[in-house]
């Protein structure tokens, strides 16, 4: 072998070399390769009875950041890897299903964020446990209806052959409180449908409609939007039989309210109509609408 070719074959084998170190380090350095674990049990929320009702709630996610950074959305309760160590801002948004529709899964503008400092150990889990939160302070209850009160807040129209009532105090259909509003179809085309009380001016930001619900037809919630001279009957969805079961849900009434040029004023909507001759009942409680 001559001189020229052990050189060329040297610095070919030293070329090598140097881009194995390179890759080497870009692969391992700055990076976590054995992740740290957080373990979120559920979410609850807190609340002022007397000015913002009942603390029941369907938070079902937790939307997570690191750091300012999102890291991923998890269904309660989770367990999850995060490539970080050492003391970190950990933030927590509570996620619910908008309309009641699994993949409409967003944050819900009206509840706190959680924020806390927590350190977090390669290979160790770090248990939160149960997390709180709280409505907004800035968030604007336009409507709360409990059922509690002497009168209630939901208007029959001319239409309605049932009427909305009380359930009895005491009364196992009762879902907490005194009160539930329950209404019993009973012969074929006995219809019911009722209104807010009050008209509500229609803001800039975002309005849900929360309520608990235990029904055994289809109910209808919409909203009558004003416009100039003009009152358009709007549905936004239909709620689907529980099974006996009580559900609460979160109603996004934004597009629908905005959806009008010039409108101005809005009430909110129930109806449901006996189609079989079975009897039906709905019971609805703890109505909120919010917006900011």
């Amino acid at each position: 072998m001559n001189f020229r070719k052990f050189l060329h074959i040297l610095f070919f084998s030293l070329f090598l070399l140097l881009l194995l170190v390179q890759n080497s380090c870009e692969k391992f350095s700055g990076s976590q390769s054995v992740p740290s674990y957080i373990k979120i049990d559920s979410i609850r929320l807190n609340t002022d009875y007397s000015t913002q009702g009942s603390a029941r709630h369907s938070i079902v996610d937790a939307w997570v950041y690191i750091d300012g950074t999102l890291i991923g959305t998890y269904q309660l309760p989770a367990t999850f890897p995060v490539l970080s160590e050492g003391t970190h801002s950990i933030m927590v948004f509570p996620g619910i299903k908008k309309d009641g529709i699994a993949s409409t899964r967003i944050t819900y503008p009206f509840y706190q964020d959680i924020t806390l400092s927590k350190s977090l150990a390669v290979s160790d889990t770090l248990n939160l446990g149960i997390l709180s939160t709280n409505y907004f302070t800035s968030a604007k209850f336009v409507w709360k209806e409990d059922f509690d009160d002497v009168a209630v807040t939901i208007d029959s129209t001319s239409i309605s052959t049932a009427k909305l009532r009380q359930t009895p105090s005491g009364d196992p259909l009762t879902l907490e409180g005194l009160h539930s509003g329950i209404v019993e179809l009973d012969t074929i085309g006995s219809t019911y449908q009722g209104v807010s009380h009050y008209t509500y001016p229609i803001p800039t930001t975002p309005v849900f409609m929360e309520m608990n619900f235990n029904i055994n037809t289809y109910l209808t919630i919409g909203v009558y939007v004003t416009t100039v001279g003009i009152i358009n009957q709007v549905p936004i969805m239909t709620l689907v039989p529980t099974q006996g079961i009580w559900k609460k849900i979160y109603i996004d009434l934004t597009t629908m309210l905005n959806a009008y040029s010039g409108a101005t004023q809005y009430r909110v909507y129930f109806y449901a109509k006996n189609t079989t001759g079975d009897h039906y009942r709905i019971l609805m409680d703890n109505i909120k609408v919010l917006s900011f």
